[in-house]
């Protein structure tokens, strides 16, 4: 596993972020590293794919980046189904393809290159992951793809839902988000690299907050919504559809 130094170099102006081959190629220090419990929100989205998958669906990941899901899910689901990994990013899907031959993943798996922001296919799903992707889909076309997505499901067909997000309230909102910081710090991120990708995110990665993403998936027709996942400023969600 390459080391992330995407921001180890100190930049006038960084540029937006972008799911570059650089990032592709360190992507997995680097996500395992900023982001709180990856490895347990990874094997918590294969448990709970498990058991709402259904024997002759699809199950998607919607900005599958290299693959992790894939892989956590082969050891968990043990139906006949299909897998599709839909990105925006080909350096990523690229990777993603090396990781998956390199694992032997012998599951029958489709991957797709497609921006979310201008819709995405989806057809007989039981899950649909979107993990830290929906973030990054920009707000305008957020209701809509998850309407998408709640349309295509099957009946009780799940969405699974990982995001940073907003806390309720400004001044929890400034602690969680030091205590962020402060695990970056413990993954020995510099400050300069914190700062950096601070900015470089700042008008791509836009979060909701715990209550806003709830609404909008209840909005879109799903019958029950749960948390399954939460550490300060990131959460996960579960919600079902039935007809």
């Amino acid at each position: 596993m390459l080391k992330d130094e995407v921001f180890k170099q100190q930049s006038i102006k960084p540029a937006d972020f972008k799911f570059s081959k650089k990032v592709a190629d360190v992507f997995d220090d680097m996500v395992n590293r900023s982001v709180p419990f990856y490895g347990e929100m990874q094997r918590m989205i294969a448990e709970l794919a498990a058991t709402h998958a259904q024997h002759g669906t699809n199950v998607y990941d919607l900005g599958c980046s290299t693959g992790t899901s894939f892989l956590m899910m082969e050891k968990t689901i043990t139906r006949d189904v299909r897998f599709v990994g839909v990105d925006d990013s080909n350096d990523m899907l690229q990777k993603c393809s090396a990781k998956l031959t390199e694992a032997d993943f012998n599951r029958p798996y489709d991957l797709q290159v497609a921006d979310l922001n201008n819709g995405v296919e989806i057809s007989n799903a039981s899950v649909v992951i979107l993990c830290l992707t929906l973030q990054f889909v920009r707000p305008l076309y957020r209701e809509k793809l998850v309407k998408k997505i709640h349309d295509a499901l099957v009946d009780k067909g799940v969405l699974i839902l990982v995001e940073k997000i907003l806390a309720e309230e400004s001044q929890f909102n400034r602690d969680f988000i030091e205590y962020y910081y402060n695990y970056k710090r413990r993954q020995h991120y510099s400050e300069m690299e914190i700062s950096q990708k601070r900015e470089a995110l700042e008008n791509v990665l836009i979060p909701y907050k715990l209550s806003e993403n709830n609404l909008m998936l209840r909005e879109a027709g799903f019958a029950h919504c749960e948390v399954f996942f939460k550490w300060y400023n990131f959460s996960g969600l579960i919600a079902v559809k039935h007809e």
